[in-house]
C-alpha cells in the first residue's frame, strides 16, 4: 500500500494561474521538491482525483465557505478508483482561522452506502486497523447525521503533486476541475454531463505545515501570483445549478437574490 501522506493540520494557500505561468512554476518547484509518487511516470505528471461531496439539502456547508465562516467544515468521499479493492476516505476538511486540519477513514467500498444511508460506522467497514480511522469515521458520520447531509455533487480533476521528504511541505497543480450532480450513494469515476469550472486558470496549492518556506515566499515574487480563493465544490455547485442539486429552503431564495444582483 502506497504511503498516506496527508498533512493532518496545515496552511494551505491558493492561487489561479495561467497553464503557461503553471509549467515555468513546475521547473521551479522541480528544484526543491520530489514528485509525489502517484505523479511519477503519468502523462503531464497528473493523476485522476474523484471526490463526492455531501451536504444539506439547504447546502449548509456550500454557505458557509460561501460566507467565509472562520470555522467551518467540509465533508467528501476522496477515492482513486471503483476497483473493488480501492479504499474510499471518508474525509472532514476542517478550517479553523487560517489553518487546515484533515481527519480521514479509509473505507472498503461496498461498505459505502450502508455508511451513508445511516449505518453506524463500524471497525469492519475499513480497510485497516486503525483507531484514528474509526475516529474520523465516527466523527463523519455523526456530522453527516446532524446535517442530515446527502450524496451532492462528484468532482472530478487532474493533479500534478510534489511533496518534501519529511511530508511538511507539499506542492500542487489541479486542471481541467469537473463536476455534476451526483445525488445517490455510488461511487463512481465516468460523467455523463459534467461542468467545467475554473476555466482558462490552475489551481496551484502551497501547503506547508510549520513556517512559510523562503522558496515559497521567493515563488510568489518571480511569478507575480496573487493568493485568492479557490473552492473546488463552491465552484462546481454554482456550475451546476441549485436546482439540478435539489436544494430546498432558504438557498432557492438566496440564490435569486444573488442572480439579481449578478
Amino acid at each position: 500500500m502506497a504511503r498516506d501522506r496527508m498533512q493532518k493540520q496545515r496552511f494551505e494557500l491558493k492561487y489561479l494561474v495561467n497553464e503557461e505561468t503553471a509549467l515555468m512554476i513546475r521547473d521551479f518547484v522541480k528544484s526543491y521538491l520530489d514528485f509525489d509518487e502517484y505523479s511519477v511516470g503519468k502523462p503531464n505528471y497528473s493523476y485522476p482525483v474523484h471526490s463526492l461531496y455531501v451536504d444539506s439539502d439547504d447546502l449548509k456547508l456550500y454557505w458557509s465557505t460561501i460566507n467565509g465562516d472562520k470555522n467551518r467544515f467540509k465533508l467528501r468521499l476522496r477515492f482513486y478508483s471503483t476497483h473493488p479493492d480501492a479504499p474510499v476516505f471518508f474525509e472532514i476538511k476542517r478550517r479553523k482561522n487560517n489553518t487546515i486540519e484533515k481527519q480521514r477513514g479509509g473505507v472498503r467500498q461496498e461498505c459505502v452506502a450502508l455508511l451513508l444511508s445511516g449505518q453506524l460506522p463500524q471497525a469492519e467497514h475499513l480497510v485497516s486497523k486503525n483507531p484514528s480511522g474509526l475516529v474520523a469515521l465516527q466523527r463523519f458520520c455523526e456530522l453527516a447525521y446532524h446535517l442530515r447531509a446527502k450524496p451532492k455533487v462528484h468532482i472530478f480533476y487532474m493533479r500534478e503533486a510534489y511533496v518534501s521528504d519529511d511530508d511538511n511541505v507539499r506542492v500542487t497543480i489541479d486542471r481541467k476541475v469537473y463536476g455534476e450532480a451526483n445525488l445517490d450513494y455510488s461511487i463512481k469515476t465516468e460523467m455523463s454531463n459534467p461542468v467545467l469550472s475554473f476555466r482558462n486558470s490552475v489551481i496551484l496549492e502551497l501547503k506547508f505545515t510549520n513556517r512559510f518556506p523562503d522558496w515559497f515566499r521567493e515563488l510568489v515574487r518571480i511569478f507575480h501570483v496573487m493568493q485568492c480563493g479557490a473552492a473546488k465544490y463552491c465552484e462546481c455547485v454554482q456550475g451546476i445549478g441549485f436546482e439540478k442539486l435539489k436544494a430546498t429552503g432558504p438557498v432557492v431564495a438566496e440564490a435569486a437574490i444573488l442572480s439579481r444582483a449578478w
